[in-house]
């Protein structure tokens, strides 16, 4: 296992249990009490936790926002079957927008072999495209952002409003049925605010861990989502209150 993703199965257990013991973890990530200690040490100093006495315990302030190669380490399998599920829905001829989260990205490997057209913010996107054939490639340009490798900022927004944008395939942070889709960078959610505006199809990608919960900033009203792709362990009680507001529940 990579230390990132053993740093995020410990986040998950701290923020599930309240508190995490170094023995007890080492045993269920099957690595030495001392490379748990370590962890914590790491994790410490990012601000995602408090070492105690044994163990660790969460820290007051908001968890810090995961770079991008972060992300893409967590919860791969359910990102490839949002991915796969969220890919069929784009017709032939589409102008469609794939935002920079790492579930996004994924859709890149299961793109429909026609004809049709893709705005991106993110760098990834554009060099995950670069020899797909059928498909032509848009960049918002804009203010490079390098912790998410995306661009941002007026100059990102702007080029939204040139395009009749189709499906917009976005995720972020968490949904909350009361504030709605949230993001942990401002700049991030207020860029997808504006592609919000622009698109016909709003679709959310969120796997199960990310349904009611909240994140530092809100960007978009649970009533502006055309589609949700989630898994299957979803709250069923969140998904059946996004279903009468009108959205399409997909479970992947």
């Amino acid at each position: 296992m990579l230390a990132a993703e053993r740093h995020h199965r410990i986040i998950l257990a701290l923020s599930e249990r309240g508190s995490v013991r170094t023995k007890g973890l080492a045993e269920e990530l099957d690595v030495t009490d001392e490379t748990i200690r370590k962890d914590f040490e790491y994790l410490e100093q990012q601000g995602l936790l408090v070492r105690s006495h044994g163990g660790a315990i969460p820290p007051k302030r908001v968890i810090r926002e995961l770079s991008l190669t972060e992300r893409q380490l967590i919860n791969r399998e359910a990102k490839n079957a949002i991915a796969k599920a969220a890919a069929k829905r784009i017709q032939p001829n589409e102008t469609v927008f794939i935002d920079a989260s790492s579930t996004a990205l994924t859709i890149t490997r299961y793109l429909p072999d026609f004809a049709f057209t893709v705005i991106t913010n993110a760098h990834d996107v554009i060099s995950a495209l670069a020899g797909a054939e059928n498909i032509d490639v848009i960049s918002t340009g804009g203010l490079f952002e390098q912790r998410s490798r995306s661009f941002i900022g007026l100059a990102a927004e702007k080029t939204l409003h040139r395009y009749n944008i189709h499906r917009m395939f976005f995720s972020g942070n968490g949904i909350d049925l009361k504030r709605g889709v949230s993001e942990g960078n401002s700049r991030q959610a207020a860029f997808k605010e504006h592609v919000i505006e622009a698109a016909e199809d709003v679709c959310f990608l969120a796997d199960e861990s990310k349904i009611g919960q909240r994140s530092a900033f809100f960007f978009a009203e649970c009533s502006e989502l055309r589609s949700l792709v989630t898994t299957k362990n979803a709250d069923p009680t969140v998904l059946e209150a996004l279903r009468n507001l009108g959205t399409e529940i997909i479970i992947a």
